[in-house]
């Protein structure tokens, strides 16, 4: 099981006062850095359009990073694809793949606000024919340089040729999904990985729709070890559990409550925190052996995962907290569910 860690520059501080962006950026590469000094798989960036956060252009920081570390992979976390141009995605992380040496990644998704759609002059009306023809598109570019393609939505492709080409090939594009089974069904029928966001309730409630992925998947002739299974779940890691949750908790409380005000969610208390921490819930915050074993559970509940996220910085932690955090992901974390997988 790969172990990583995604990020949405939060621009606020827990208390919703404003950061300093230049700064809080600086930090984010020193972040993702740190993750890839400490041994960890992935960091992941994701795309928003609002005042909330600072990575309306993740492939701009992505390649920040990519100038800093070594081994590992850098990806998005997701990219709107929806409201992007596929020419333009593909590039933007061909770039990133060659700045890398063949380290990055793509997880194309739909994203959890509609914010994009006003701001590029698209329409809600559509939402679900924008994406899938996008994603045929970015597809069809990936695995031809030179691309007949025409759509609704976007002037056609006559055999231009699309540059540079990444190092990887095929180059690792993730299908990102909620809980929309059309969406679980797509990504096995084309074969992709899929990655899971997960933010609440309990996994297992997941496990259908991840067999109706792998099904769908087997029917169109894929192998079992192509349909690859990731999840992002919002966690945190310290030397206690009481210290994990009393540090979390208070910017987690504030950036769910916020989201729920839009959303007709009631406010966040510290119960239904605490709840949500309990053995079936999705919170992956406490101690390392606590997260570790939980983890394991998930994995067993939902048959078996490639690749599990932590999304930290939904409680808008110091840099002092996410450090300490990722070293000890690093440290204690992920060699325990490596040397699970080496076993096994």
């Amino acid at each position: 099981m790969q172990i990583g860690i995604d990020s949405f520059a939060a621009a606020l501080d827990g208390n919703s006062r404003a950061v300093n962006p230049a700064a809080r950026l600086r930090q984010l590469v020193e972040q993702i850095q740190h993750a890839d000094e400490v041994g960890l798989d992935t960091f992941g960036v994701g795309e928003h359009h609002r005042r909330d956060f600072l990575d309306s252009a993740p492939e701009v920081i992505l390649g920040a990073a990519a100038a800093r570390t070594q081994q590992i992979r850098l990806t998005s976390a997701v990219t709107v694809l929806s409201a992007a141009d596929p020419v333009r995605v593909f590039q933007s992380f061909a770039t990133l793949d060659l700045l890398s040496q063949g380290r990055a990644e793509m997880i194309a998704g739909r994203g959890s606000f509609i914010d994009a759609f006003p701001l590029f002059g698209l329409r809600l009306e559509d939402y679900d024919a924008l994406f899938a023809e996008k994603l045929d598109l970015l597809l069809k570019i990936r695995d031809n340089e030179f691309v007949q393609w025409s759509g609704k939505f976007r002037p056609a492709l006559t055999g231009q040729g699309v540059y540079p080409r990444p190092v990887q090939n095929p180059f690792p594009i993730w299908l990102g999904v909620g809980g929309t089974p059309a969406s679980f069904a797509r990504a096995g029928a084309l074969g992709l990985p899929l990655m899971v966001a997960i933010i609440g309730g309990e996994p297992r409630r997941f496990r259908p729709l991840i067999d109706l992925y792998r099904e769908t998947g087997k029917q169109h002739g894929y192998p079992q070890e192509q349909l690859k299974v990731g999840v992002h779940m919002l966690g945190y890691v310290d030397e206690t559990t009481q210290k994990a949750a009393d540090a979390f908790y208070p910017g987690y409380a504030k950036a769910m409550t916020d989201i729920g005000k839009e959303r007709g969610w009631p406010p966040m208390t510290r119960a239904s925190f605490d709840a949500q921490r309990g053995r079936s819930g999705a919170l992956l915050v406490g101690s390392p052996e606590e997260v570790v074993d939980k983890i394991i559970r998930h994995s067993e509940t939902l048959g078996g995962i490639s690749r599990l996220s932590f999304m930290m910085n939904a409680a808008s932690l110091p840099q002092v907290n996410m450090m300490r955090a990722i070293d000890a992901i690093g440290a204690q974390v992920a060699p325990a569910l490596h040397q699970i997988d080496s076993v096994a």
